[in-house]
């Protein structure tokens, strides 16, 4: 009788995705995504006015969630291509108030978008989604909620 569990578990074939650009556009969305952390925080911090209690809530979500999304997706992608990724310096982006932030996450979700379309593993794209769904849910509360 063979059992399932004594057999070794197979090597994922290496795939085409695993080329030097595709792992250095994986790389750099997760600099971007880790740049977010502080140019939202930052401007989490400083943002006044009307609406600004809903904005500083909305935005401390963010910043506290994509960070540890980052780190998922970049230790994911690392197990599934068994490779390292590059993940350069970004700039850092400014954000004075929840319009600018709006317009930042718009940006951040069109790289996701990108990356996506490149992307041949299920579970990274799934974890991309999970990426969106906070861009989303942050623009509707910076959008909606004063």
């Amino acid at each position: 009788m063979n059992n399932v569990l004594s057999r070794p578990l197979a090597k994922q074939p290496a795939t085409k995705e695993t080329s030097m650009t595709k792992k250095t556009d994986m790389g750099m969305l997760i600099s971007h995504f880790l740049e977010a952390v502080t140019s939202v925080h930052k401007a989490h911090l400083k943002v006044t006015g009307p609406g600004s209690y809903a904005a500083h809530t909305a935005m401390g979500a963010f910043y506290d969630e994509i960070g540890d999304l980052a780190d998922n997706i970049a230790e994911s992608y690392q197990g599934v291509t068994e490779q390292l990724l590059a993940i350069p310096e970004s700039k850092q982006t400014v954000l004075s108030n929840a319009s600018d932030c709006v317009s930042y996450l718009n940006d951040l979700y069109g790289k996701v978008n990108e990356i996506q379309k490149t992307c041949p593993y299920s579970e990274i794209i799934n974890d991309l989604d999970n990426v969106k769904s906070l861009i989303n849910s942050t623009k509707y509360k910076l959008i909606f909620l004063k």
